[in-house]
């Protein structure tokens, strides 16, 4: 890499880190805590690339933005966070950052994120600086700093401001609806009605009509577009392909995969393609548990700031958040939490307290914990799946289990084989028996992190 980098954040640690790898690669680099500093150094037509933390002892970067793109157009800036929220993705769109990261970040990572900037600061087009014409909220109740909610965040962020119609999937409760919605509220579209429909709202002959007037050219979002009939399907197209004098912005969501559903004829397919302009899926609870800890303080907090008791979990009540199954997902969760603010006698909440709410279900354990040593790997799993039929009671689980438990069991065995191998794809692939553009597709396609080093905290 060829250029000055300058670095601002108030964690020494991290300067030092940054400053030694960027040095390392070829690089000059200047680093500071104070944004008066960066902000004297950009003005003196100093650094290439900006790289710089949003909450800052002297200000926040983010607000700095356009400031910056005012002072030298055209600057790189790259935003790193501990705030890992939806908001702060959306925020650094809106501004038009270089790119966004959260901490705790992979250093390879955003190495080849900076020397990406580098080779685009020649032609890079100025920024337009960034208007807020509506208020905006604290927070919204989308947290999480998992790759799979980081990159969530980073696809909002890019089809915000698109006219492609959004497809959003996942499970109950996870949300679907919130990202709909923070798409609406951030988008060019804002000032415009935002609106929920159902298939029953479509059923008559009037109901598209009546839809288009109340929408007028802002969004409409159709619930669960799976159970919807043919005939009002086919009438859904219809109102797209011709939605009258404004056209407005289409978004559904559906609990299961409509790839299939089209295979197996319930679902148009005119209609899937019209919907798949960017498919969104949220994953769930299950499989972000890291996000857990993150979520129920978020809950904690918010309940305390709307007039409730001031509460913390237990080290084991915590545990037994991550290994309790949550088929509900992050609704289930908030719900646990308001009601433990409410019923906990003491400040801090004890794992019988929590059991309490939780009921009877049982808890999802590691698939090997407590397992026989001998026990096969196909005992293990069918074990885990039976334990998995059995938390759904008299009911099934939602459809799509082939590829969600494929996706389970392939995304750890690629990431241990990558371990193993240092980070090394072609020793992985080879380790694996696969091609190494397999490789490569599924590292992506599973947004598994490839690094040879540490994470940098």
């Amino acid at each position: 890499m060829d250029g000055t980098v300058l670095v601002a954040d108030d964690d020494r640690t991290i300067r030092t880190v940054l400053t030694q790898a960027l040095t390392r690669a070829g690089c000059k680099v200047h680093a500071t805590s104070s944004l008066t500093t960066l902000m004297r150094w950009i003005a003196e037509g100093k650094g290439d690339v900006v790289i710089s933390d949003v909450m800052m002892p002297d200000g926040n970067g983010l607000e700095m933005l356009p400031k910056i793109h005012q002072d030298r157009p055209g600057l790189p800036v790259i935003v790193i966070s501990a705030q890992n929220t939806i908001m702060t993705a959306i925020q650094a769109n809106e501004a038009e950052a270089y790119d966004y990261l959260p901490k705790p970040f992979d250093l390879p990572d955003l190495m080849k994120r900076t020397a990406r900037a580098l080779e685009s600061r020649s032609t890079r087009a100025p920024s337009r600086p960034v208007t807020d014409e509506v208020e905006r909220p604290d927070e919204l109740p989308l947290v999480g700093r998992t790759p799979a909610m980081q990159a969530l965040y980073r696809l909002v962020a890019r089809v915000m401001n698109t006219d492609l119609p959004v497809l959003i999937t996942g499970e109950s409760g996870t949300g679907k609806s919130l990202i709909a919605r923070a798409i609406h509220d951030f988008s060019d579209r804002r000032t415009l009605p935002f609106i929920t429909v159902t298939g029953a709202e479509l059923a008559d002959l009037e109901g598209p009509a009546r839809v288009l007037a109340r929408v007028k050219g802002g969004t409409v979002l159709v619930d669960e577009i799976a159970d919807i009939a043919p005939d009002v399907q086919a009438r859904l197209v219809r109102m797209m392909d011709s939605p009258g004098d404004y056209t407005p912005r289409f978004m559904a969501t559906s609990l299961t995969d409509l790839g299939g559903a089209v295979e197996a004829g319930r679902i148009r397919p005119d209609l899937y393609y019209r919907l798949t302009g960017a498919i969104l899926a949220v994953p769930s609870l299950r499989e972000r548990v890291e996000d857990i800890p993150l979520l129920a303080e978020h809950f904690l907090t918010r309940a305390e700031r709307e007039g409730g008791a001031r509460r913390r979990l237990s080290r084991d009540a915590m545990e037994m958040l991550r290994v309790y199954s949550w088929p509900g997902n992050v609704r289930q969760l908030e719900n646990a939490v308001r009601r433990l603010v409410l019923t906990s006698r003491t400040e801090e909440i004890a794992k019988s307290e929590l059991a309490g709410v939780l009921g009877h279900q049982p808890q999802v354990e590691p698939v090997l914990r407590g397992a026989p040593d001998t026990e096969k790997l196909s005992a293990s799993v069918e074990r885990h799946l039976r334990r998995y039929f059995d938390l759904h009671g008299a009911m099934l689980p939602p459809p799509g289990l082939h590829a969600r438990i494929l996706r389970e069991v392939e995304a750890p065995m690629i990431e241990i084989a990558l371990e193993a191998t240092a980070g090394n794809q072609a020793k992985c692939a080879d380790l694996l028996g696969i091609n190494r553009n397999t490789l490569r597709k599924k590292i992506t396609d599973l947004d598994i992190r490839v690094t040879r080093r540490r994470k940098l905290m």
